[in-house]
């Protein structure tokens, strides 16, 4: 698992980093920064996306967990990797949405996917800030009737986030941090 780790933290680095301490970055949390990391350009490339499945199930595997998933848009590519990833080992989790908002008409809902009340699941997020993402999808989960067992983020910006999201789930794991997207390489 260490050499696919070392591969995915030098795409982040590539593809998902940058740092300007002249024009610094406006954040979904409203907080500017000279750096900014956006895990789209590997969440949503081949071999990010498979070594993304495979990292985050060798996470979660014999731990019981149903479902994996978070907030639409960055946690939703994630979650497909770990489900194909499960499938293909035997081990089969499956993957939800959280919408940003529950939507008027169909079968309506913020949860989409094939889950249940009383499962437990695992919440995923693509980068953690202040926390205020993953709080709003552990909030949405809870409503609907799962147990949240774990949250997993890709990138720590370790702003404080981590330690929010602490403060209502016990076990919050980030599979990289800012500092080691920072030097790497």
């Amino acid at each position: 698992m260490e050499q696919k780790k070392a591969r995915l933290l030098r795409l982040l680095a590539e593809k998902s980093f940058r740092y300007s301490p002249n024009a610094p970055f406006k954040l979904a949390s409203g907080r500017e920064s000279p750096y900014y990391v956006d895990c789209r350009p590997v969440t949503h490339s081949a071999e990010g996306l498979s070594l993304i499945g495979e990292i985050i199930f060798d996470l979660i595997k014999g731990q019981k967990i149903q479902a994996v998933g978070g907030l639409t848009m960055g946690a939703d590519p994630m979650a497909h990797a770990v489900a194909l990833i499960s499938f293909q080992r035997g081990e089969p989790v499956n993957a939800f949405s959280v919408r940003k908002f529950v939507k008027g008409y169909g079968a309506g809902g913020r949860l989409v996917g094939p889950v249940r009340p009383g499962e437990q699941v695992v919440v995923l997020e693509d980068v953690i800030t202040t926390g205020g993402s993953v709080l709003e999808a552990v909030k949405a989960v809870r409503e609907f009737g799962l147990t949240v067992a774990q949250v997993i983020v890709l990138v720590d910006r370790e702003e404080g986030g981590r330690e929010a999201v602490e403060q209502e789930i016990s076990r919050v794991q980030a599979v990289f941090t800012l500092s080691q997207l920072k030097s790497c390489c």
